[in-house]
C-alpha cells in the first residue's frame, strides 16, 4: 500500500522516527514499516535482533506507550512493523507533540495545539476558564433573554425565571468546578466580550459585483446569544427585500430569503465558529449571498456527508448547548434538513457549503424575481439628490460622528425619515458608514 495517513515506509531504523510513532498515536494510529523504501520494495535489516529489543524500550521510555514490534520475512528479507495504536491521552516526543495527516508528520504548536490536547482530554475551546474574570462581567439582560427564548421553545420550565444568574450559568456548564467562568459564559452573556476575544463581530457588507464594489457595511458587536436577532434587524432593514403581497386580505411581507433558514445558516456559523480566528463575514452581492466563518468543517465532513443524516459534531460544546436549550438549533445534526426544507418552500436553490480559506463558506442564490429591486450597478448619469438629502450630506461631512437622532433634530424631521434617506445616499454611493455602530463615522464620497 501507497504511504498514507496510517502508513509509513523507512529504509533504516532511526530514533528520529520515534517522532513519527508519536504523530501516528496522536491520531488514527497506524503502521511503521522498517526496512522498506519509499517505493514499497523490501530491502532488508542487519542487527533485526538487537533492533527487535532496542525499538520497543525506546518506545516505552521516550513516548509513554506499547507498540506492537512484528518481524516479518519475504525473500529471506527481513523487516519490522511497528503496530501504533490511537491513544485517548496527548502523546509528547522530547516535550514536542507530532501528528500524523495525509502522509505527512506535523509538529503541532499554537493554537492548534491547544485545540489538539483539549480535544484529547475531552474539552473545547470554549471550556477555557477566564482568570480573575467575575459574575460581573455577565449581562442580565441577556440571561433574562435566553430564559425567555428557551421557555417559548420549551427547552426550559418556566421556573427558570426565577433562577439566579449564577444558577443558569452553573445550569448550562458555563462555570468550572470553583466556580469561575468558562469563556463561553462571557462569549454568550458577556457585557463586553469583545474586550477578551477579537474574533467576536459580524461584519456585513453590500457589493455589486465584486469586492471592489463597495457600498454599505455594517459590524455588529454583543454577546452570541443576541447576535442572529442583531444580524436579521440589519439585513432586514438595509440589505434584503421583502416584496409585500396579500393572502385575501392580510397584508404579508415575507423576507426574500426564508427566514428559517436563513437564522438556522447565522445560528451555525455563530456556534461552529473559531473564535480564536477573525470576524464572521457576510457579503451582499446582486445575484447572490455569501457567509464566510472562521474554522473548517469536521475531518471527514462535506456537503455530501452534511445532506445525509450525520452526527453533530459542533466545534464549541457549551455554546451549541446553550443555542439548544434557547430552541435556536436543533440536536443531532438537523440543522441542514431545516435549510433545505425552508428553501425548497420558497422555490430557492439549496446554499451551498464548503471548506475555504480556513473555514466554512456558505453561498446563497438571490432569487432573479427581484432583481430589478435590488441592482446596485452604477448608473452612467449622476442621479440628483434631494434638498434635505444635500443638508444631510453636509451634515455628515461636517460632524462625521453625527448619529441619526441627531440629524433629525437639526433638520427637524422624523427618525425614519433620516434613515430612509440615509439608506437612499448609501445605495446611491455618496455616502458611506465606516466601523461599529458605537465607534464608526460617516464619510461622504465627492462624485
Amino acid at each position: 500500500m501507497e504511504e498514507n495517513q496510517n502508513i509509513d515506509y523507512k529504509r533504516i531504523w532511526k530514533d528520529e522516527y520515534l517522532q513519527w510513532i508519536c504523530g501516528f498515536a496522536n491520531a488514527q494510529g497506524g503502521k511503521l514499516y522498517i526496512g522498506i523504501d519509499d517505493d514499497q520494495n523490501i530491502v532488508g535489516l542487519k542487527n533485526i535482533n538487537r533492533l527487535l529489543e532496542d525499538i520497543p524500550n525506546k518506545i516505552v521510555t521516550t513516548l509513554g506507550i506499547v507498540c506492537d514490534v512484528n518481524l516479518l520475512e519475504k525473500d529471506n528479507l527481513q523487516y519490522l512493523e511497528i503496530v501504533v495504536k490511537p491513544s485517548n491521552m496527548p502523546i509528547a516526543y522530547k516535550g514536542e507533540y507530532h501528528y500524523r495527516s495525509g502522509a505527512t508528520k506535523q509538529q503541532l504548536k499554537g493554537v492548534a495545539l491547544q485545540q489538539f490536547i483539549m480535544k484529547k482530554m475531552g474539552l473545547s475551546w470554549d471550556d477555557v476558564e477566564m482568570e480573575n474574570l467575575t459574575i460581573d462581567e455577565i449581562d442580565r439582560e441577556s440571561i433574562d433573554y435566553f430564559i425567555n427564548k428557551g421557555v417559548f421553545n420549551k427547552r426550559l420550565s418556566f421556573d427558570s425565571k426565577e433562577a439566579s444568574t449564577e444558577t443558569i450559568l452553573e445550569n448550562l456548564g458555563l462555570l468550572t468546578a470553583e466556580g469561575k467562568l468558562k469563556s463561553a459564559a462571557i462569549l454568550l452573556f458577556g457585557k463586553h466580550p469583545q474586550a477578551y476575544f477579537t474574533g467576536v463581530e459580524f461584519r456585513i457588507g453590500r457589493f455589486v459585483n465584486d469586492e471592489s464594489d463597495l457600498i454599505i457595511q455594517d459590524s455588529i458587536e454583543g454577546n452570541l446569544i443576541q447576535m442572529a436577532d442583531k444580524v436579521v434587524e440589519v439585513l432586514k432593514s438595509k440589505y434584503l427585500i421583502s416584496p409585500i403581497h396579500y393572502e385575501g386580505m392580510v397584508r404579508v411581507e415575507p423576507l426574500e430569503i426564508p427566514e428559517e433558514g436563513l437564522r438556522e445558516i447565522l445560528y451555525n456559523a455563530i456556534c461552529h465558529k473559531d473564535y480564536a480566528g477573525v470576524h464572521i463575514q457576510m457579503k451582499v452581492y446582486n445575484d447572490h449571498i455569501t457567509l464566510w466563518n472562521d474554522g473548517p468543517l469536521p475531518e471527514g465532513f462535506d456537503m455530501n456527508v452534511l445532506m445525509r443524516e450525520h452526527a453533530s459534531r459542533p466545534r464549541n460544546k457549551n455554546i451549541a448547548s446553550t443555542f439548544f436549550k434557547a430552541g435556536f438549533i436543533e440536536a443531532w445534526g438537523r440543522g441542514i434538513k431545516k435549510i433545505q426544507d425552508s428553501f425548497a418552500q420558497a422555490k430557492l436553490p439549496m446554499p451551498t457549503i464548503e471548506n475555504r480559506d480556513g473555514g466554512v463558506l456558505v453561498t446563497i442564490q438571490r432569487s432573479k424575481l427581484f432583481s430589478g429591486l435590488y441592482n446596485l450597478e452604477p448608473q452612467n448619469e449622476p442621479q440628483k439628490l434631494t434638498q434635505r438629502q444635500e443638508a444631510l450630506l453636509e451634515l455628515c461631512k461636517n460632524e462625521i460622528t453625527i448619529s441619526r437622532q441627531e440629524l433629525a433634530n437639526k433638520l427637524n424631521i422624523s427618525l425614519a425619515t433620516v434613515k430612509r434617506d440615509l439608506s437612499k445616499l448609501r445605495v446611491k454611493g455618496v455616502l458611506v458608514y465606516a466601523g461599529s455602530s458605537k465607534d464608526g463615522h460617516w464619510e461622504v464620497i465627492d462624485k
